[in-house]
């Protein structure tokens, strides 16, 4: 059967006639003389003018003529409005929701200002909908014609750009392409465009006129409430899900935003998550709202990274058109994220019809709140506390038409006894509440659900990650190796005396405290020193294959100003004074009170707000920064692809900080979390929270990523045979530019060369990206290097007081002792150092999840580990600290602790790795050997005496094996393990059968006890049936 580009354009057409539009052909109503039925004068008309005369003489009968043809004129002028395309369309848009201002005298001579309208949004059947083909443009000396153009009122609200099936050329990304000319070559026809639909029959994708091509995404549902099964075509999920007649209306009315900032105007379409949650919210505020509603709107969980914020901005507008301008108020738990907010907000302000306004105070949040109506403000949570010295807080609005939307709406400040609940109820006592969160809500929060009622929707992160709405997360763990130094060891309580003489022992023992606890040895010079070299290395490795940004995580701001002064002394270069320039950069708040070496990091909040913008824009200089605290939510840099984390963090916070890798952008393939410190049995935690809601996998580990890599580095380099590429791989310049020349030929004369190569290449690369820096990635790097230069030479070929010390005098003594005792001489990749092939899985997949469940497998790894970092690890249970106990003891303890720590990550990670393939070898050997899974046990039990081997071979081994377990199987009952009679009865079965085949007597009894051990791990299921 052949299939062409005609054949999807005609099930386009079938489509849209199913959704009750008119088709017609393009040729049909071209200009005269070459149409039968011309709606055109030339082709330079995009506007069938006649049908927008109808729709607008229908929907404005109060309208007078004159003013209803001004209106006309002023449409049609839409793409000579400015020289920017954006711009235009921008003013376009905002005709198409609001309606267009005109003027007009009255029959007493006043002047009159009203609207005139282009849509009937409340009775879809009044608009007239067309469907039109090969509807060919000519601007300029350029012609061109999109394959089908949607027309709603005779405006070309939709272009849709096909490419064949069959053609395995004809891609996604050509109709993508197409449509970016498209856009320089006809932008009349763009400055009234909605929606851009490309596809290639397999997918389909929809996006706006400033929208890159990741930011162009599969529409998943027809009806919004179930995902539509793979068996239906995307593009018929896409055009059925978006172009039903009332649903279009309700996307072009309420669910697009331009986002200006600066002078950059970006257009965004809400995706299909985002739209059908808005509704649910919506529909739900509407019921809560009413008399007999209990004011409790639900709770939006959306994951982190696939755009709660601007659901949030969608939901507001259209709740301020439905419920008839309420005042909205935005709710945060922290300034910065209140600002982060409100900027997103006040870009959005076109959609909300109004400015948000941010309450500096209470006496400014009291002022907002006393109009009658409307408003949007921003504030945060902390103004709902009452004062100092008060029990309540006071009537603020006792109004009705009062919605709260409270952003990440888990927090432990929701507390009706004396936390946020209570206080909000006093001053806003019939105000409605809504939650938005990007983690789920935890089984055992009744507060949030008291506050916001359960969920209204949920988008997990299997969903995101499968919509390509974020990228998968990986992990990688790595250790700076940490010890005692044992020449000084000795030293230690002797100098730690010396310094603290004289003062109170109680004090003696907070200042040990202080200074063995986590921090300070995080903290160590020698340590700081050895994360930051392996930081700047591990991160050029990443920048040579990865375009983007990182991000250090400390645990304090002063490790975090000695994390900078290391790194700079490697890299001086990174470093500048101005604000404007720079490699690195700390973000961090402090005071004039603050040491004087800090003072520089301490900048003004305007400071920090142009910082940020840097670090959003790709393209700035500024690649890497140093946070606390601050950046770690609510802040989006989608270029940000590497995280290192050496500081201790659980819970929400912890899943909200990986969170910042998972943004999507360009070809970015995931995102890498570095932990120096040990997170994973807190990660392992906070997952837990998923663990019911999204279980299915949602990444793929590293470990295959590195796979995947060598299988193409296979492919490509095989596509070489008979061509020695590796003789001048590391020649001279004028070798190397004589050898891709060569090799571009070499791949000209294969059969379908130039395709093969550059998919494979493509391939190769993305799959590179994902493996650096493992060890087998570095080997190859320079032949992926040379791979991808010759694929670009054939792409561009082819187409305290008293005088006394302080506190702060003896920390920075005892700093010294530290850092003097603590030799810290290598960063080590634990899992290498070990001979384990380093498994780096992806959170959050299945086995990890699986994991969190409680599966009790022990790992071997776990126990070579131990011994690799100093003996045994001393257990968690001996917590109770002795005040006499000496400095260097609590040292010790704590970097056993702290060395327990990152053994727990390995654990948790290598474990289920291990695992799983020991249980694929087992089950491959079985079957090598003909023996079941069971069978396979035993024979290994009774191998374990090498006399038994000798005597008997495999083969007798092998039947005994197999007859002990026919004979267990019957012999078994539910409690075999706790009745001595059954136990006793199968122990003289197991030594008949051992006697049978000449089992070596004096090896009997013990291979008696090692079968039924073995039975007791392997029979639990078994009860007695054969």
């Amino acid at each position: 059967m052949k299939y062409t580009e005609s054949d999807l354009e005609r099930a386009t057409l079938e489509w849209f006639a199913e959704l009750g539009y008119s088709v017609v052909g393009g040729p049909e109503i071209a200009p005269p003389p070459d149409g039968e039925k011309p709606e055109r004068a030339n082709y330079l008309d995009v506007v069938l003018v006649e049908r927008l005369k109808c729709a607008i003489a229908k929907f404005n009968p109060e309208i007078p003529e004159e003013a209803k043809e001004e209106a006309l004129r002023k449409v049609l002028r839409v793409p000579t409005t400015s020289p920017s395309l954006i711009v235009n369309n921008k003013v376009f848009h905002s005709m198409l929701r609001d309606g267009i201002d005109i003027e007009y005298k009255r029959t007493d001579g006043s002047i009159a200002g009203d609207k005139v309208k282009l849509l009937d949004i409340t009775n879809p059947d009044k608009n007239d909908f067309l469907a039109v083909n090969q509807f060919t443009v000519i601007e300029g000396r350029a012609q061109r014609r999109p394959d089908v153009v949607i027309f709603v009122n005779g405006l070309p609200v939709a272009v849709i750009e096909l490419k064949n099936p069959a053609d395995v050329g004809a891609t996604i990304g050509g109709a993508f392409n197409q449509i970016q000319t498209y856009k320089n070559d006809i932008p009349t026809l763009f400055a009234f465009n909605e929606l851009s639909i490309i596809s290639d029959g397999m997918e389909a994708r929809v996006g706006t006129i400033s929208a890159n091509k990741e930011w162009f995404t599969r529409w998943r549902t027809i009806d919004g409430e179930t995902i539509a099964p793979n068996s239906l075509p995307q593009l018929e999920v896409l055009l059925k899900g978006i172009f039903e007649k009332k649903r279009l209306l309700d996307i072009l009315n309420n669910f697009f935003v331009f986002e200006t900032d600066g002078e950059k105007i970006t257009k965004k379409l809400a995706a299909y998550h985002q739209y059908h949650a808005t509704n649910k919210a919506v529909k739900k505020t509407i019921e809560a709202t009413r008399v007999e509603g209990d004011r409790r709107c639900g709770v939006v969980w959306h994951t982190q990274g696939s755009g709660k914020s601007l659901t949030m901005v969608f939901y507001a507008g259209k709740i301020i058109q439905e419920l008839d301008n309420p005042t909205i108020v935005v709710l945060t738990d922290r300034n910065d994220l209140d600002d982060q907010l409100f900027g997103t907000f006040s870009r959005c302000s076109n959609l909300l019809r109004q400015t948000p306004k941010q309450a500096e105070n209470r006496e400014q949040l009291k002022e907002y709140l006393k109009v009658a109506s409307g408003g949007v403000i921003f504030t945060t949570i902390q103004k709902f506390f009452p004062e100092n010295g008060k029990g309540g807080y006071p009537l603020l609005s006792d109004r009705k038409n009062i919605v709260v939307i409270a952003d990440e709406a888990h927090r432990s400040q929701y507390d009706f006894i004396d936390g946020f609940a209570r206080y909000m109820r006093d001053a806003l006592p019939n105000a409605s509440f809504i939650g938005f969160t990007g983690t789920p809500i935890e089984l055992t929060d009744k507060n949030t659900r008291a506050v916001f009622g359960d969920y209204v929707d949920i988008y997990d992160v299997s969903q995101a990650v499968e919509d390509k709405a974020t990228v998968p997360i990986y992990y990688e763990a790595r250790l700076a190796k940490i010890s005692l130094n044992e020449n000084e060891r000795p030293k230690i309580d002797h100098e730690f005396e010396e310094l603290t003489e004289g003062e109170e022992v109680e004090r003696k023992e907070k200042l040990k405290s202080k200074w063995a606890r986590l921090e300070v040895l995080v903290g160590a010079h020698k340590r700081i020193s050895l994360i930051a070299h392996d930081v700047v290395d591990h991160f050029e490795n990443r920048l040579s294959a990865v375009e983007g940004k990182g991000m250090i995580v400390a645990m304090s701001r002063r490790i975090a100003v000695e994390f900078y002064n290391e790194i700079i002394k490697l890299r001086p270069n990174w470093a500048s004074d101005d604000n404007n320039r720079g490699f690195l950069k700390i973000v961090m708040t402090g005071s004039a009170m603050d040491p004087l070496d800090w003072q520089k990091h301490i900048r003004t909040k305007q400071a920090r707000h142009e910082m940020a913008n840097r670090m959003k824009d790709p393209s700035d200089e500024l690649k890497l920064v140093i946070v606390r605290d601050m950046w770690l939510t609510g802040f989006d840099v989608p270029s940000l692809h590497t995280m290192y984390i050496d500081k201790p963090m659980k819970g929400h916070g912890l899943m909200q900080t990986i969170a910042r890798v998972n943004r999507v952008f360009k070809d970015k393939q995931g995102g890498l979390i570095v932990d120096y410190l040990g997170i994973a049995p807190e990660l392992k935690d906070a997952l837990a929270y998923y663990a019911d809601n999204d279980r299915k996998k949602v990444a793929i580990p590293q470990e295959e990523a590195v796979r995947i890599m060598l299988e193409k580095y296979e492919v490509v380099s095989g596509m070489y045979h008979g061509f020695d590429y590796k003789k001048d791989l590391h020649g001279s310049a004028l070798e190397r530019t004589r050898l891709i020349a060569s090799a571009m030929d070499f791949v000209f004369g294969l059969e379908d060369g130039e395709k093969r190569y550059i998919q494979a290449v493509t391939e190769l690369s993305f799959a590179f990206s994902l493996s650096v820096p493992n060890e087998e990635a570095l080997r190859i790097r320079d032949e992926v290097a040379f791979f991808q230069s010759v694929k670009a030479g054939i792409r561009k070929t082819g187409g305290g007081g008293g005088g006394g010390p302080t506190d702060e005098d003896y920390q920075e003594a005892i700093k010294q002792i530290v850092s003097g005792a603590i030799v810290s001489d290598k960063v080590i990749d634990i899992y290498s150092a070990t001979g384990i092939k380093t498994p780096d899985i992806s959170i959050l997949s299945d086995e990890f999840l699986a994991e969190v469940k409680g599966l009790p497998h022990k790992n071997l790894a776990f126990e070579m580990l131990k011994r690799l970092l100093n003996d045994e690890v001393i257990t968690m249970m001996r917590s109770n600290l002795v005040k006499s106990r000496s400095f260097a003891k609590m040292l010790e303890e704590t970097i056993k602790k702290y060395q327990n720590r990152t053994i727990e990550a390995a654990q948790v990670i290598a474990e289920l790795v291990e695992l799983a393939k020991k249980i694929r070898a087992e089950k491959d050997r079985g079957k090598d050997i003909g023996l079941t899974p069971e069978e396979v046990a035993f024979y290994d039990a009774l191998c374990v005496n090498e006399s038994a081997i000798r005597e008997l071979g495999d083969t007798t081994l092998m039947q005994i094996a197999r007859e002990l377990v026919s004979m267990l199987r019957k012999n078994t009952t539910i409690d075999w393990t706790i009745k001595e009679n059954v136990q006793a009865k199968l122990r003289v079965y197991v030594k008949k059968l051992l006697r049978k085949y000449n089992y070596p007597p004096d090896k009997q009894e013990n291979a008696t006890q090692t079968v039924l051990e073995q039975a007791n791990l392997l029979c639990k299921d078994w009860s007695g049936d054969n």
